[in-house]
């Protein structure tokens, strides 16, 4: 089976999909190299909760630094990920019938000790994000570590912990699926992004 179609049909039954080697090795590392590199350098800003004039800190509820990719001015290894992500979404567009048309994303870092509770990634005044997608950056990353995804079925109950390993690539519903962050030990490194119906915009 085709690892596009893989996706859609675990979307399509489960609501979310976990796949190994989406990405090749190579270029998940160079990913990495390149959001450290950005991290160190004091590029990324503390994640907050809420939009526009409702947006604010909650360090309570998440502590992730984040750097928003700009479409515009990608890196070449920015625009590689975001090239393989637009044909994996004309497919999703094509299979499941959500008409997205935008994607945006952003590095993350969840420095020790951090995490993110249980949330839906689909704002409340807002409907455009339909398919949230996570790539794992990190190479080193041991049980001892912590900090898994933990991702929850639509009913709430509990489905499945995922390891933040590199290469590990995560899809899912955004309105549909719970999910948080479990506390992390280390620097937990990823990329994080939704496909958008941009005609949802508010």
């Amino acid at each position: 089976m085709d690892i596009n179609e893989h996706i859609a049909d675990c979307l399509a039954e489960k609501g979310y999909a976990v796949i190994n080697n989406y990405f090749a090795d190579s270029f998940c590392q160079e990913l990495r190299e390149e959001q450290e590199s950005l991290f160190e350098d004091g590029a990324f800003r503390s994640a907050g909760i809420g939009r526009g004039q409702d947006f604010k800190l909650a360090p309570e509820i998440r502590g992730d630094k984040v750097l928003w990719l700009q479409e515009a001015n990608l890196t070449e290894l920015q625009r590689k990920y975001w090239e393989q992500i637009s044909v994996l979404r004309e497919y999703l567009n094509e299979a499941l019938f959500i008409s997205v048309n935008g994607f945006e994303a952003h590095y993350a870092v969840y420095p020790p000790a951090s995490f993110y509770k249980s949330h839906l990634d689909q704002h409340a005044k807002t409907r455009h994000r339909i398919i949230s997608c996570i790539l794992y950056l990190n190479p080193d990353w041991q049980p001892k570590d912590e900090g898994m995804l933990r991702i929850y079925n639509p009913d709430g109950s509990f489905a499945l912990d995922v390891a933040p390993v590199i290469g590990t690539f995560v899809c899912f519903r955004s309105a549909d699926i719970p999910h948080e962050v479990l506390p992390t030990k280390t620097d937990r490194y990823s990329i994080t992004g939704w496909m958008r119906n941009d005609t949802f915009m508010l």
